[in-house]
């Protein structure tokens, strides 16, 4: 039986440095009046039971934005702004549910049916990680590993994994049975690093 949304909870990454946009704090630059994560947490409301923000500054900022979703804002316990893989453990140590869903503050397109079939993926492969891929028009195929479904209880590996000093994402899920699935639509996973890209998006 897959997960239904009451078996998962979100979480919007939004911890980073933003050092591609000059150390500005990404989820909190707006496009179309609003804050970047506060379309991420529009986009995953639906596609889970409960909320988290994963943030390092402006907490009160984000509790704001957060509240009328219900989401609770969550810093990372490791010091010095170590990566996602920081926000996730964060995020799989505070989640009450089976499976937590994740995705980046700065993806304001991220589709609605993301966690239902990534869930059923994840449930028919009998896998620990469902995560995302695309093709773009020449073929190339790109991986989104920060849009992911994890099982909450991966969180003890995920700690030991830090703790010996690594950082990186696919390093870790190939320590678990991870499953990708392909999207089509790649535009749905649509990045928004410069100051330049936001405001090329706010034009469309």
């Amino acid at each position: 039986m897959n997960p239904t949304s009451k078996h998962i909870t979100g979480l919007v990454l939004a911890g980073g440095r933003g050092m591609r946009m000059g150390g500005v704090d990404k989820g909190l630059q707006t496009l179309h009046g609003e804050p970047l994560a506060a379309h991420v947490l529009k986009r995953l409301a639906p596609q889970t039971g409960a909320l988290l923000i994963s943030a390092n500054r402006h907490p009160d900022v984000y509790s704001t934005l957060g509240a009328p979703f219900g989401a609770r804002v969550l810093a990372d316990t490791l010091p010095g702004f170590p990566g996602p893989l920081a926000g996730l453990l964060a995020g799989l140590r505070a989640t009450g549910t089976a499976y937590m869903l994740s995705a980046p503050c700065d993806t304001p397109g991220l589709p609605a049916e993301l966690g239902e079939r990534l869930a059923q993926a994840l449930e028919s492969n009998h896998a620990d990680i469902a995560t995302v891929t695309t093709t773009d028009a020449a073929g190339q195929v790109s991986l989104h590993p920060v849009f992911a479904l994890l099982r909450t209880g991966l969180a003890d590996d995920l700690a030991a994994f830090l703790d010996a000093g690594e950082r990186k994402v696919r390093a870790w899920y190939a320590r678990h049975k991870t499953v990708e699935v392909a999207f089509a639509d790649e535009r749905a996973f649509y990045n928004i690093n410069s100051l330049q890209e936001l405001a090329d998006l706010q034009r469309c």
